[in-house]
């Protein structure tokens, strides 16, 4: 029996290869950057309750590269929406450096670690402070991306709201949940259709190192929001489509 993989560049390596994914060689140091900056702003910004290099590489690093399996990124502009402390989309962008990546939090002290972070990283991202029904009503933004990524907490229906309008015709949204999303899906059955779009495909993988399954819902865009979405978020959370 082999031996557990030690340290962070040890356990994102072996993950990856895991996944199937070939990562490129300057990406290790790279996550081992974004593990000591995530480790010593934490102490003062909420941005993660997980910590350490074990949690950090699995369920973070590894659970948001995963996606590369479940949709072509290369070369694909990409928004994630409320990307809190860069997961999935820094994590994405390390591990396919050809991704055109906007990071999008409401949250201005999350926004300004992003921006320390890409700096550190020496990424180029474009970093926007703003609430996602706000950003996604305005022309440089609403229906400009290939792909939208999201694990943010919200319910499906909401989150379809928030981020639908974001993702060109022909593009696609990625929600990351769990695999007991099944009833919120659903539910949100009509707001999908409403929004412009349907339900591609639903992908469960296992996260390297652990016994955690988790779900990719790929959302596909098939012509334009209409445009009086997103509603404001009131609207949105007390009266779902």
């Amino acid at each position: 029996m082999s031996a557990e993989p030690a340290g962070l560049t040890a356990l994102i390596e072996h993950g990856a290869k895991t996944l199937g994914i070939d990562l490129p060689a300057e990406a290790f140091a790279l996550f081992e950057t974004y593990f000591e900056l995530l480790e010593n702003r934490c102490q003062s910004v909420n941005l993660t309750a997980i910590s350490g290099a074990e949690d950090v590489a699995r369920l973070h690093f590894l659970d948001s590269i995963a996606l590369l399996k479940a949709l072509q990124f290369k070369d694909s502009s990409v928004i994630d929406i409320g990307s809190g402390a860069g997961f999935p989309g820094v994590a994405l962008k390390i591990a396919e450096p050809s991704i055109g990546l906007t990071l999008l939090d409401s949250t201005g002290k999350r926004v300004a670690f992003l921006s320390e972070l890409c700096t550190a990283l020496c990424i180029n991202a474009e970093c926007i402070h703003a609430r996602a029904e706000d950003a996604a009503r305005t022309p440089p933004s609403r229906e400009n991306f290939d792909i939208a990524v999201s694990r943010a907490v919200a319910n499906m229906n909401i989150l379809c709201e928030l981020c639908l309008p974001f993702v060109r015709p022909g593009g696609t949204f990625i929600a990351m949940k769990g695999v007991d999303s099944a009833q919120e899906l659903a539910e949100a059955h009509s707001a999908i259709k409403t929004l412009g779009a349907e339900l591609q495909e639903c992908l469960d993988y296992h996260i390297p190192g652990t016994e955690i399954v988790h779900r990719a819902i790929l959302i596909r865009k098939i012509h334009s929001t209409p445009e009086k979405y997103p509603r404001r978020y009131a609207k949105i959370a007390n009266s779902p489509l």
